[in-house]
């Protein structure tokens, strides 16, 4: 499946949560690929090599970036411990056993 087209594709600084995935899953990778538009290299960083520091994010504010976010298990965890974190804090929710 595809989302986006391929110029936006070869325009972008693409990122992603990981090259192996984007590589064999991503329509939006995979198609600007076999179009001819972008090589393998294209993608920038994964979202880890940002968080550490050692990839470079957007260079400039006219820069177009795109996230191609595959679902990996790691990206829902944390987003869950965040929800449970803040609801905790906040006195919100209740828990479930199940």
């Amino acid at each position: 499946m595809r989302e986006l087209d391929s110029a936006t594709m070869a325009a972008a600084a693409v990122f992603t949560d990981s090259r192996e995935a984007a590589l064999a899953e991503s329509g939006d990778v995979r198609l600007a690929m076999a179009e001819g538009v972008i090589g393998a290299g294209h993608v920038r960083a994964e979202i880890g090599e940002l968080l550490t520091g050692t990839a470079p994010g957007r260079t400039a504010d006219s820069e177009i970036t795109v996230f191609e976010s595959l679902g990996m298990a790691v990206e829902d965890l944390a987003a869950a411990l965040g929800a449970y974190r803040k609801a905790a804090r906040l006195g919100a929710g209740s828990w479930v056993d199940f």
